[in-house]
């Protein structure tokens, strides 16, 4: 399946592309040179025959009768006279036209069976190797000369060689590989930043490098974050000034209600007035929210987490710290802790009450934070993160809010490289759970509550007491 899913990528694509190519153009070559050596080889053993013939037709001719008799009998390397026994097979012209043209003479030459002109030698399968030829020529005295020619002209083909092969291939596709893994490279880079640019604008601009194309679309690139950088913080010093211009009408006109002689339309128009200063803040928290230069810090989460459970433990509702993890994370600080309070502040209005506790899942850490409510129907546990979605209960009703409590816990989790998501509880209640992936380390210096069933109070500390909140620096101004 992997394999599958890497021949889907642009890398895997332009492997299979090179790798053809490329074999398909090298076995192309080697097939031309193959035939261009096999063709010279031809040619060249084939001079050597006719040189010899030419040279033995040449003595024979000049010879006196008794030592032709002799040299006929004897022969030479690879030429004897012919006896007679030869099977032929076609006529030959390319030796007919060497020797004739060698010699001026006149020949006839006819290729005949290996095995018919070696009838004298045990046969064996190195004979197969060999060519044989019968040429018939007449001397100058007028004999007829019947001579049996033996040499090798036919040339083997070595490329297609299995372990020569083999080694051209294992080449041909590391090479491959490389090239579109370099070719392939840019594309990642541009998809990862892509994928990051929308959790956080701030990040780094891509590095302009590499050929012409790269450096153009790295350059779009980050033209592009430029731009949408500063139309967010032109939303955002927008909401700004609008929310402070309107804190002093809103103000006048809070005063002026307030003396309006009907007490039931007094109300009415004071809820009112509150429900559009609440969307003013919320909505400039949320852009707000999509928009930090704050920097990761590595700090305690149980030192945070205690801290968030104690500012909302201030206003008397019940809330409670059953479980920490006792390990360090790099974090927003400030981003995060806004992310847990809206998340806590959401069980507190809608649950009636909230659980925290922290929890290592493989490399990861996981805060929960679980409420006793009625929960959330399954199919709407993603549409509550959407802007200004609130549920239809009585307990949503009554409870203060806009809808956008979710939507910027969801925001600042992003900022900070988090996962969140909501679930029903098995026991009843919805879970928001929030894992954390930076920086996760054990941290020896923190404590961490045995039994989630234990209150804070009655907890036994499997370590030193932490210090003080104001202690950690990336803490003190929380």
């Amino acid at each position: 399946m992997k394999l599958r899913g890497y021949f889907g990528t642009m890398a895997g694509r332009l492997f299979v592309l090179l790798l053809v190519g490329v074999i398909g153009s090298a076995t192309l070559a080697l097939a031309m040179a193959d035939a261009r050596r096999t063709t010279d080889l031809h040619r060249l053993r084939l001079d050597r025959v006719v040189d010899r013939l030419a040279d033995f037709i040449s003595l024979a001719d000049r010879s006196s009768e008794p030592l032709r008799a002799e040299l006929l009998a004897n022969g030479v390397t690879g030429i004897r006279e012919a006896s007679g026994n030869e099977q032929i097979l076609r006529a030959d012209p390319e030796i007919v036209a060497g020797v004739e043209a060698r010699m001026k003479q006149v020949v006839r030459a006819a290729q005949a069976t290996p095995s018919s002109c070696f009838s004298r030698l045990p046969t064996t399968p190195v004979l197969d190797q060999f060519d044989c030829w019968v040429v018939t020529t007449r001397l100058t005295d007028g004999r007829l000369l019947k001579l049996q020619v033996r040499g090798h002209v036919q040339g083997e083909s070595y490329w297609v060689n299995p372990a020569f092969m083999l080694i051209l291939a294992a080449g041909l596709a590391a090479l491959a590989f490389l090239a579109a893994r370099m070719a392939a490279a840019p594309l990642g880079d541009l998809a990862r930043a892509a994928q990051a640019l929308g959790r956080d604008l701030e990040r780094n601009p891509l590095p302009e490098h590499g050929p012409r194309e790269v450096r153009e679309a790295a350059r779009a690139f980050n033209t592009m974050q430029a731009t949408l950088r500063t139309y967010v913080v032109e939303r955002t010093q927008l909401l700004a000034s609008i929310t402070h211009d309107l804190q002093t009408p809103m103000t006048r006109l809070r005063l002026r209600l307030e003396k309006v002689q009907d007490a039931a339309l007094r109300s009415r128009l004071i809820d009112d007035l509150g429900t559009m200063q609440a969307l003013i803040r919320e909505g400039l928290d949320y852009a707000r929210s999509v928009q930090t230069k704050e920097p990761f810090v590595s700090l305690a989460l149980d030192q945070l987490l205690e801290i968030v459970v104690d500012d909302a433990a201030v206003s008397g509702k019940p809330v409670e710290l059953v479980r920490t993890c006792g390990c360090d994370v790099e974090v927003r600080p400030r981003a995060l802790q806004r992310c847990l309070a809206n998340l806590i502040d959401n069980a507190l209005k809608y649950g009636g009450s909230a659980e925290v506790s922290a929890d290592w899942v493989g490399n990861d850490v996981e805060i929960r934070i679980r409420d006793h409510g009625p929960g959330i129907p399954p199919e709407k546990l993603g549409a509550v993160f959407e802007p200004f979605v609130r549920l239809e209960t009585s307990a949503v009703t009554a409870a203060e809010g806009i809808g956008l409590g979710l939507t910027i816990a969801k925001a600042l989790a992003e900022r900070n490289d988090a996962g969140l998501e909501l679930r029903n509880h098995p026991a009843g209640g919805v879970e928001a759970c929030l894992r954390l992936r930076r920086g996760i380390a054990p941290n020896p210096e923190s404590h961490r509550y045995a039994d989630p069933g234990e209150s804070r109070a009655e907890a036994t500390y499997l370590g030193p007491k932490p210090p003080a909140a104001s202690a950690d620096p990336s803490l003190s101004d929380l």
